[in-house]
């Protein structure tokens, strides 16, 4: 059942491009789509053509089955239009790729704006340790969905 006060989460959302903002986004009723190494990939092309764009630039994201953590700092696009494009691209790329026309993503998503102080590398390093907490894999070597500047 769909939350009737999603809504509500994007009053008083202020985007400011050069901050960095960690998101966070998942599959509709968390389906395990990107368990499949091509949908996965797929997504991935999408993260990489907002950065191409000059939308944003990546610092940290890892592709889980069932969502996404993508760190970055923000360019020209406010929050919703560049969360809207990756959704709706990615979307339009699975289908094309066979996944039967089914609802991708959730609505919404979560975001954090972090301070410069804030320490950006340790943040990244959390996002990529993601499959070795959930126990896809003994080691961040062994997951192919992620990337970070530092790292």
């Amino acid at each position: 059942m769909p939350n009737r006060h999603s809504h509500t989460l994007r009053r008083g959302r202020y985007s400011e491009a050069g901050r960095l903002y960690l998101l966070t986004t998942v599959t509709h009723q968390r389906i395990s789509l990107f368990h499949d190494f091509q949908h996965a990939r797929l997504v991935i092309d999408q993260l990489r053509r907002c950065e191409r764009e000059q939308l944003c630039r990546s610092l940290a994201w890892v592709v889980m089955p069932d969502h996404v953590h993508w760190l970055i700092e923000l360019k020209k696009e406010p929050l919703g239009g560049l969360m809207r494009r990756l959704k709706a691209r990615s979307s339009m790329a699975l289908h094309k790729a066979g996944l039967p026309s089914q609802r991708v993503w959730q609505a919404g998503y979560h975001d954090r704006a972090l301070r410069r102080e804030d320490d950006v590398v340790r943040v990244a390093r959390y996002i990529v340790a993601n499959p070795v907490r959930a126990g896809l894999v003994k080691s961040t070597r062994e997951y192919p969905h992620w990337d970070a500047v530092w790292l």
